[in-house]
């Protein structure tokens, strides 16, 4: 099994939910995130989902100073730490095919991999993030994603990652 995105045709048969279960095309109503992700604070990372469609996935998120992190990662230095930068691709990843209607709302998918990671420059309290996904793959039980985090343009970190449904109890 090759590792492209599967096609549109492909996902409306096995993966898109009743219609009641998802929004109705790309972008049709727009949720907020915690309307989308399972997570809250003080470990939501999505501010805004800018666009969404089933290739790709563009969100945004600021950094302020009273983030948790910032206390101890570092006292006279805050930095956002690299782990918190691949959740927030992650995170970003999932509400984008929320959004998108890919996957049904209430989904929980999992990180099972971090294929590659790199830290290139900082990302400092204040800062405001873009968070730009590409849906390498996309199937029932798997996804991988690929993505980057900008700050003014600069590119602060990118990684690729795998992430697998889990099953919630009903």
């Amino acid at each position: 099994m090759g590792f492209g995105l599967c096609t549109e045709s492909w996902l409306n048969a096995t993966i898109r939910p009743t219609p009641t279960e998802y929004i109705q095309g790309v972008n049709a109503v727009k949720l907020s995130p915690q309307e989308i992700l399972p997570h809250r604070d003080p470990f939501l990372f999505i501010d805004e989902i800018l666009e969404a469609d089933e290739h790709h996935t563009v969100a945004k998120r600021v950094f302020t100073p009273d983030h948790f992190f910032f206390k101890g990662h570092f006292p006279d230095y805050p930095v956002v730490p690299g782990v918190i930068l691949i959740e927030t691709m992650a995170q970003a990843g999932g509400a984008g095919l929320g959004q998108a209607g890919i996957i049904p709302l209430g989904s929980r998918f999992v990180l099972a991999t971090i294929e590659k990671a790199k830290f290139r420059s900082q990302v400092r309290p204040g800062d405001e993030a873009i968070i730009s996904i590409e849906n390498v793959r996309i199937s029932q039980m798997v996804l991988r994603q690929k993505g980057t985090i900008t700050v003014d343009g600069t590119v602060a970190a990118e990684a690729s990652w795998m992430c697998i449904l889990v099953k919630g109890e009903d």
